[in-house]
């Protein structure tokens, strides 16, 4: 299997930052809607914002990444059979998805450095805090995190139901693709 993409299939490159920003976004998700749980009297209360921000942060970079090598690649041909609406749901839920988690970055960042204070990457080195002191800064940047959040996975539901769908029902190649199987209704290029 190349590295880059064909008219075909998908790269392992392009494959490799699909499954790591999926692992990312669930990982993200679960840890932020389990630490707005926690209480002040919480072990976790420092440590798990800490490490929901590192993540953050590499999946930020991982999303300027792999918007990069989207277009640095090859666009693939649709799959045989599949229609015009399908082609065109499937375009608009990936430019959402790839809107909504910039969102999600930038308000995660509004959200962190509202107090003036950067964010530290694994204490390895510091994001800094370049917008800071607007009204509410915090509290509004929040609920935009929260609620795109939602919209992430309720988009990443639809996703996994179309490509099941074209899996199970329609056995076509469309999943085959970017599991980096072998496939049985297009050419291997």
């Amino acid at each position: 299997m190349p590295l880059r993409n064909t008219a075909h299939r998908y790269g392992w490159i392009s494959i490799f930052l699909h499954w790591l920003m999926a692992i990312g976004v669930f990982a993200l998700a679960a840890l932020g809607l389990w630490m707005t749980d926690l209480t002040y009297y919480s072990p976790y209360y420092t440590s798990a914002p800490f490490w929901h921000k590192s993540i953050g942060l590499l999946l930020a970079a991982l999303l300027v990444l792999r918007l990069g090598w989207r277009l640095a690649n090859l666009k693939l041909e649709a799959v045989p059979g599949h229609k015009p609406w399908e082609i065109a749901l499937s375009a608009w839920v990936h430019l959402l998805l790839y809107l909504l988690l910039g969102i999600i970055v930038m308000s995660g960042y509004l959200i962190s450095t509202a107090k003036g204070q950067g964010i530290s990457l694994f204490g390895w080195f510091e994001v800094p805090a370049l917008v800071t002191g607007l009204p509410e800064q915090a509290d509004r940047a929040g609920a935009v995190h929260y609620w795109m959040a939602m919209g992430v996975l309720g988009l990443v539901a639809l996703h996994a139901l179309g490509a099941f769908k074209h899996h199970l029902l329609d056995r076509d190649d469309t999943l085959r693709r970017m599991l980096g199987m072998r496939l049985k209704n297009a050419k291997e290029s």
